[in-house]
């Protein structure tokens, strides 16, 4: 995946949240929620542990929600249903084992990801219509760039049909602990899409009977950049999740 392009966010000046020096600057956005936007890649391990951190401050009381765009090194994570047999080349890149649903994804330089930390107490609790809005925030996002994103039956994800076949353009991979969800969404903007054969993607192989694939916003066509697709995914957020 070739390097992203920097996005920039311009909020007015609440009060910011709390960062780990050098990776970023947080972008605050109407209390109670706030957006978090990494120009750098962020290493996983220390992205998982803020999101750890944030969630329990979110649980407390004592942090607002968070949306978090970010993007990661090359890598590789095993959700709590991933197969070994899924990791084609186990030591092409490195695998990191988490908590989130789902099975193998690939994340990398080129792939916006939103880690989405909602307090879902306090949004009628109800986990099946969270994971629909998420897919509706990334259906909504991809129709910005005349991108028809859709949903199917028994394979998670947002998929872009044309002709004969159908590429999964964008993944969900979703955890709740105390009632605050933390993971989210990846979409993919211009990563490598050469590393997702080294897995199977989301248990989901490709065959003649399953011409299933993987796909970008770049690969349709589509030259986005990430200030872009940022300002796109606060939009569309705001009319998913604040309507």
């Amino acid at each position: 995946m070739p390097n992203p392009g920097r996005g920039n966010s311009k909020s007015p000046e609440p009060k910011q949240a709390e960062s780990t020096p050098g990776m970023d600057h947080p972008q605050p956005a109407s209390p109670p929620l706030e957006w978090r936007i990494s120009a750098g890649l962020v290493d996983y391990p220390a992205a998982l542990a803020e999101m750890e951190t944030r969630v329990a401050a979110i649980h407390a009381g004592a942090l607002p929600e968070q949306i978090w765009l970010l993007e990661h090194p090359p890598l590789y994570t095993a959700g709590t249903s991933a197969r070994p047999e899924d990791l084609l080349s186990p030591d092409t890149l490195p695998v990191y084992r988490t908590g989130r649903g789902g099975q193998l994804t690939y994340h990398g330089p080129g792939q916006r990801i939103g880690y989405v930390m909602l307090d879902l107490r306090a949004r009628g609790g109800d986990l099946r219509r969270y994971v629909h809005d998420l897919e509706d925030w990334i259906i909504r996002t991809l129709a910005r760039f005349a991108v028809k994103g859709e949903r199917r039956e028994g394979r998670i994800g947002i998929w872009v049909a044309s002709e004969n076949r159908e590429d999964k353009i964008a993944a969900l991979g979703v955890r709740v602990r105390h009632g605050v969800t933390f993971h989210g969404i990846a979409i993919n903007r211009d990563p490598d899409l050469r590393h997702f054969q080294g897995i199977v993607p989301c248990g989901i192989k490709e065959s003649v009977e399953q011409p299933f694939g993987v796909t970008s916003l770049e690969r349709l066509g589509r030259r986005v950049s990430q200030a872009d697709l940022d300002a796109a995914l606060q939009s569309t957020f705001a009319d998913v999740f604040l309507a």
